[in-house]
């Protein structure tokens, strides 16, 4: 019995160890925030914000594409390689001409990092123009 109980030990033991997390290796990407919140603007304006990203990987971090959930969304991106621990800007310009009401606009980044696709969004709420 005290057998089976030391080869019962000595296996989780193996088990705990084989558990642990290997380091990681790889470009990958961190938004500074996730979400921007525009709160109201007037149906034709034109609106934009700028996300904050740093490659926080092991290697160089490239963007391959951006996409947005509509033509209104139109986004701007560095196309060189971002370097291990560097900052970039990722440029949303949102066209609200036609929209009215709740807008959230989903931005999916596509890149070499080890988190991809990363995606941000933006949101507004879209007014009547004023009619003066």
């Amino acid at each position: 019995m005290k057998y089976l109980a030391t080869l019962l030990l000595i296996g989780f033991a193996f088990a705990a160890t084989a558990q642990e997390e290997e380091p990681m290796t790889g470009p990958k990407i961190s938004f500074t925030e996730k979400s921007f919140d525009f709160g109201e603007i007037t149906q034709g304006e034109k609106v934009e914000h700028v996300f904050e990203f740093e490659n926080i990987g092991t290697e160089p971090l490239v963007l391959s594409d951006v996409r947005t959930t509509c033509g209104c969304t139109a986004p701007e991106w560095p196309r060189e390689p971002i370097a291990p621990g560097s900052k970039a800007k990722l440029k949303v310009v949102f066209n609200s001409a036609g929209k009215m009401g709740m807008q959230n606009k989903v931005i999916t980044v596509m890149s070499n990092a080890v988190n991809n696709p990363e995606r941000v969004k933006i949101v507004t709420n879209v007014m009547p123009p004023d009619n003066k």
